[in-house]
């Protein structure tokens, strides 16, 4: 983002310094000549087509499914807790255990590396527990249905890891990036040097428009970290959720987790 707005203000400031420069044969007009302002406005317009087409639709794209299969990975933890009722009580308390404490492991301990697009073996150990405890439910009319919502959990979890990473590759990243600075040191060249305030002030509201259409697609293009991202707001409801439950069928037992997730020692 920083390397964004620097690369433009250089571009700008380029552009001025050009064009207080001798001037090319193609380019052989009075100082107070030049492209007008409503010259200006056409590469804007051009070039912000292209971007918001193909680039912002793409960014955004992947920023939805990331929200999308974080909600759906937290619903099918709900669904997890629920069927977990159905279940006798030894397997009952370690499922509405495992998902709190995999509910913590994926908020505080994975969200963060997630935003680097990453993934942390924090919530692995929770879901192994799950599988254990699914075994002693082998044959029994209920065994279907925490295994159904525990294979959709895995799924969700790993369309979010997923979209995590950038989905713009950083040719197209940096191309775009050299076509700012291009346009605006273009742009700059062809201003006129006197009685150019009024360009001068378009020019650094494109630049700056045309800056903040680059920053907010490498912001959506990362849906875990930066100012526009994905909160892990739907697990934190879920982790209360399985709270409550576990403590209102077991108000004497502990998690055998930390806040963090971490497994307690035993």
């Amino acid at each position: 983002m920083a390397l964004v707005i620097v690369v433009a203000v250089i571009a700008l400031l380029a552009g001025l310094a050009a064009n207080r420069r001798p001037r090319p044969l193609l380019l052989d007009v009075g100082d107070d000549e030049g492209m007008a302002v409503k010259g200006l406005v056409g590469p804007l317009l051009t070039l912000t087509v292209l971007l918001l087409a193909f680039v912002l639709v793409t960014a955004s794209g992947s920023y939805g499914k990331a929200e999308i299969s974080s909600r759906g990975e937290a619903r099918a933890l709900d669904q997890l807790v629920e069927t977990a009722e159905y279940a006798p009580a030894l397997q009952r308390a370690q499922l509405q255990a495992g998902a709190v404490c995999y509910a913590r492991a994926v908020r505080v301990r994975e969200w963060s590396t997630t935003a680097d697009g990453n993934g942390s073996p924090a919530p692995g150990v929770w879901s192994t527990g799950f599988r254990e405890s699914f075994k002693p439910l082998a044959g029994e009319p209920v065994f279907g249905m925490p295994v159904a919502a525990d294979n959709k959990r895995s799924e969700e979890r790993e369309e979010r890891l997923t979209q995590a990473s950038a989905g713009i590759p950083g040719t197209i990243f940096w191309f775009l990036l050299a076509t700012l600075t291009i346009t605006v040191i273009t742009l700059g060249v062809c201003l006129p040097r006197k009685n150019n305030r009024g360009q001068i002030l378009t020019l650094a509201v494109i630049t700056t428009l045309l800056t903040a259409t680059l920053v907010i697609i490498r912001d959506v293009d990362r849906p875990f970290g930066g100012i526009i991202n994905v909160e892990p707001t739907a697990i934190s409801e879920i982790e209360r959720q399985a709270i409550r439950d576990f403590t209102a069928d077991h108000p004497a037992a502990e998690l055998p987790c930390d806040s963090t997730g971490t497994r307690r020692a035993v």
